[in-house]
């Protein structure tokens, strides 16, 4: 049977950039079934929810999913739980994926893109591992209320959680050292267990996992540390794990090393390797519409997809392949674009790959 894709097109750039992807994946020659839905702000405008029930259910039927990117100025003012990003959280807790691949890897036409001097970044392959499902994104009790103690007792407050269990834990350490026992056996685990109960416990578990790999070299850091060394020395890295909070902000910072945010793509997976495949940036509203936004994150997702979810690591081979060709042949997106190369569009970007497919 054909794999079945569910196509989440989302908000912002989102149908413009996941368009590029599916024209990639139709020109690879196999079959799929590729079936579209509305999520985000989109869905709110179709149903009143970011995560519609139809949409919902096209996800957990389907064998991967391909999401573009979700949000919008306009829908800023509603409640949260009708928040175009709330369908993001619904789909993480709806389809139990706990856990979230980013990598960054600097292509070497690229190294003048990136704000780092080229011996810094050049070379550049790390793996960001985060937990999506833990932390204060997720944590009870949260919400608003009047101070009931401290230097501002009966003041309005706002308050969130950070909590994680053992099992949260050490589920999210497994998919880290196995990654890097196919990398470099390095993997570099960061917290702020100076400070944090809930770091020195995740520190603690992270420890005890790492007895059942002994060829991988465990060290930790922490995240005000690790996020220096990522702009000092980056390739110092290997595959880093962290938190919900911490693997937020870290991801993205890896992705202005690699030139640009619009590169990036990443991977949110259960624990049978089912997938949701997104890019790591937004849905940049501001320039949707004016065929400017970079697919490659995106078109790099859909090969992710088709390695971790679909089985099928020739064909992503074949995508990633064409991407550097296209890199190759000086084709830009205005993102990456630099002096000498030549500046293309979204749907010309889109275009290229799909030729280069050998």
């Amino acid at each position: 049977m054909s794999p079945r894709i569910a196509v989440l097109p989302g908000d912002g750039i989102g149908p413009e950039i996941t368009a590029q992807a599916v024209k990639v994946l139709n020109a690879l020659g196999r079959s799929f079934e590729i079936e579209e839905a509305p999520v985000g702000g989109a869905g709110y405008a179709a149903s009143g929810h970011p995560l519609p029930e139809r949409t919902l259910a096209l996800a957990k039927s389907a064998d991967a999913i391909l999401l573009g990117a979700v949000g919008d100025w306009q829908y800023d003012r509603l409640e949260r739980p009708l928040r175009p990003e709330q369908a993001i959280l619904g789909l993480r807790r709806q389809l139990a994926l706990f856990v979230n691949l980013r990598p960054a890897m600097l292509y070497p036409e690229l190294a003048s893109a990136s704000t780092l001097k080229a011996e810094v970044v050049s070379g550049l392959d790390i793996l960001i591992i985060r937990d999506l499902t833990g932390d204060v994104y997720f944590g009870e009790p949260r919400g608003t209320r009047r101070a009931s103690d401290g230097p501002f007792s009966g003041c309005a407050e706002g308050f969130d959680t950070m909590r994680y269990s053992a099992p949260e834990i050490a589920r999210v350490a497994h998919v880290a050292f196995r990654a890097a026992q196919k990398r470099g056996r390095r993997l570099c685990s960061v917290d702020k267990a100076n400070v944090l109960e809930t770091s020195q416990f995740w520190r603690d578990t992270m420890t005890e996992v790492a007895r059942d790999y002994p060829d991988v070299e465990l060290t930790h850091m922490y995240v005000d540390n690790a996020a220096m060394q990522l702009v000092r020395a980056p390739k110092t890295f290997d595959v880093i794990v962290t938190g919900n909070l911490f693997g937020d902000i870290l991801s993205d910072e890896a992705a202005m090393l690699t030139g640009s945010i619009g590169m990036l793509p990443s991977a949110s997976l259960d624990a049978n390797g089912k997938g949701l495949y997104e890019p790591s940036h937004g849905s940049a509203p501001d320039i949707a519409g004016k065929d400017m936004a970079n697919p490659l994150a995106t078109i790099l997702s859909a090969a992710m997809m088709l390695r971790h979810s679909l089985n099928l690591p020739n064909e992503a081979a074949r995508i990633e392949a064409a991407v550097r060709r296209v890199l190759a042949q000086g084709l830009r997106t205005p993102d990456i674009w630099t002096a000498g190369t030549h500046k293309v569009g979204t749907g010309e970007m889109g275009d290229a790959v799909a030729a280069a497919l050998t």
